[in-house]
């Protein structure tokens, strides 16, 4: 049995949600209720629905009150839920970036692609079952289109670099911008008196160090104060963590491109350099955490990032 849902209210009609994925505090979902009407933003695996459907109990929110189940990108910790979820909420409509629409629609690709990553005992372990939705329960949302919650305005806004596939939710009423992947990680153990550490996200297939920064700089220019991050929480002092991004995504490309052609031991290599990159940063930032703890919490972060370098740096190569 998942534990009862942890969740935080943060004002403007916004409710973290803790999505339970793997440890407390690596991924969230939102609530938005404005009125008597609800929208998720991000759904977790299927193995977070329960928690979802808790707090919509706890709130007094109907489950034919939820208009829109919104994943940023369909990444399995974003969408991995979304089919399940949507059978509980008959109301409600899947808003999806239209390069990920198929996939929501019809999940054979994303199944197999896990199944082959993690076989099939540990993806059902870790996501649950992911279900697809019917095709007229679908919206696909394109740069600048928009939503109405009940008057309350959500727009969408293409924000690849992280994934081709990723928009992220402008919600001008809860001043600030669900942000996905976009705008980087950044775990509430890193707070210090500074305020949050955020670091990019190169997961692969997709990474695009470009299109990333454009899009880093592009959710800043929407002059609100906050980012909602699905990983984890909501940060502000945007400026100084949009200085940051870009400098951590060059380099991390440059680090790439020294190891483009070291061949055996290239991953091991990269690890370690990104690693010791970042907690170097987080002593910069202040934090105390004894460095086993940081490596532990980045641990799984940085892999995945280093798969993304790799497999970008490949590609370029041609």
């Amino acid at each position: 049995m998942p534990a009862a849902a942890t969740h935080q209210d943060l004002g403007h009609g916004i409710t973290l949600i803790d999505a339970q994925i793997q440890r407390p505090g690596l991924a969230a979902c939102y609530l938005i209720q404005e009125g008597d009407r609800a929208a998720f933003v991000e759904t977790g695996t299927a193995l977070s629905v329960p928690g979802l459907l808790e707090v919509l109990e706890l709130k007094g929110i109907g489950r034919d009150q939820v208009d829109y189940v919104i994943p940023t990108h369909v990444h399995l910790d974003h969408a991995g839920g979304a089919g399940a979820l949507m059978r509980h909420l008959p109301q409600a409509r899947l808003v999806i970036h239209p390069r990920g629409a198929r996939h929501m629609i019809d999940p054979s690709k994303l199944i197999a692609g896990a199944a082959a990553v993690y076989g099939e005992e540990a993806m059902a372990r870790m996501f649950g079952e992911i279900l697809p939705i019917p095709e007229e329960r679908v919206i696909q949302a394109a740069d600048g289109d928009t939503v109405s919650l009940n008057g309350r305005t959500l727009t969408f806004l293409d924000t690849p670099g992280h994934a081709k596939h990723h928009f992220s939710v402008v919600d001008e009423m809860g001043h600030g911008v669900f942000s996905g992947d976009t705008f980087g990680l950044s775990y509430r153990e890193f707070d210090t008196n500074r305020g949050a550490f955020a670091l990019p996200t190169t997961t692969p297939v997709q990474f695009d160090p470009d299109a990333l920064h454009a899009s880093v700089d592009r959710l800043v220019d929407q002059g609100l104060e906050y980012m909602y991050l699905t990983h984890y929480g909501r940060v502000g002092n945007l400026a100084r963590l949009q200085a940051e991004q870009h400098e951590l995504i060059d380099a991390y490309v440059d680090m790439a491109r020294e190891h483009g052609d070291t061949g055996e031991g290239r991953h091991e290599a990269l690890v370690e350099e990104m690693m010791t990159l970042l907690v170097k940063r987080l002593r910069a930032h202040g934090c105390d955490l004894p460095e086993p703890r940081i490596r532990e919490l980045l641990g799984m972060d940085v892999e995945l990032n280093v798969q993304g370098l790799e497999f970008w740096v490949d590609q370029a190569k041609g």
